[in-house]
């Protein structure tokens, strides 16, 4: 796809349970199926959407921390995944990836400095960060060309929307005032729950066309998807949570054909 350069999004939200990992699957699914050439980055020490790829984070040769911390070349480590993408494995290993992360000079800088020198081969990159504002997730800001940032409809997710647009600022000033906001996406989304419409409301009203016009609706299937290795539009490609990643997958790569035309 020569019209896309490589472009590395970071899905980020550092409140749990709100659909990252599987958003960071399914996006990564539906944009290879679209034919986009993609790397999914598991930055967190869960491994959760090591598992959900189908792949043994325990039993790993090697990982995201020994491509970040030894310098271990990409290929050595990436996994091809039912799909089409490939993914960057992670397990409890990356912990100590934060505590050594932390003693390091130019710390915030690892991703991005491994990312620019092996990565140019993907048209995406995408990294599903861990459930915090870590050392972590800001070298994933600091790597990214933009920020994905799932959400449900609820009054608290408001309140971490808040916090984590300050870290975004904050990076944005100091090391890497490229970044944008991809767009915030409704999650787990139950239309019939009006505190999940007034949230909606809401969101539209302070950040307009920020917020993708996909909804990804509350889903058994996409629920069920993780416990057997594969993303939704594998497991059951026809199910409302599989569709809805497919649009939001032709949402991104529309956006990003616009802001790569000439002027």
């Amino acid at each position: 796809m020569d019209e896309i350069r490589m472009r590395v999004i970071a899905v980020a939200n550092q409140k749990g349970g709100v659909g990252k990992t599987t958003t960071s699957v399914n996006v990564s699914a539906s944009l290879a199926m679209s034919g986009s050439r993609v790397l999914l980055v598991d930055l967190d020490p869960q491994g959760n959407a090591t598992t959900g790829c189908g792949v043994d984070k325990n039993n790993l040769q090697a990982s995201v921390y020994e491509w970040l911390l030894e310098d271990l070349p990409l290929q050595q480590i990436v996994q091809r995944c039912s799909g089409g993408f490939e993914l960057l494995p992670s397990n409890i290993d990356l912990t100590a990836a934060e505590v050594a992360l932390m003693q390091a000079d130019g710390r915030e800088y690892f991703m991005r400095e491994r990312l620019n020198a092996q990565a140019g081969d993907y048209d995406y990159v995408i990294v599903d960060c861990p459930p915090s504002l870590s050392i972590l997730t800001v070298n994933a800001l600091i790597a990214a060309h933009g920020v994905l940032i799932p959400m449900q409809c609820e009054y608290y997710a408001l309140e971490g929307l808040s916090a984590l647009l300050d870290t975004v600022s904050g990076v944005q000033a100091h090391a890497n005032p490229g970044l944008v906001i991809e767009g915030i996406l409704r999650t787990m989304y139950d239309p019939r729950n009006s505190l999940t419409r007034d949230v909606s409301r809401q969101l539209i009203q302070y950040f307009g066309e920020q917020v993708f016009r996909t909804v990804i609706p509350r889903n058994v299937r996409l629920a069920e998807a993780p416990s057997h290795g594969l993303p939704a539009i594998l497991y059951d490609r026809t199910s409302r949570g599989a569709v809805a990643y497919m649009a939001l997958a032709g949402e991104l790569r529309q956006k990003h054909k616009q802001n790569d035309l000439p002027e």
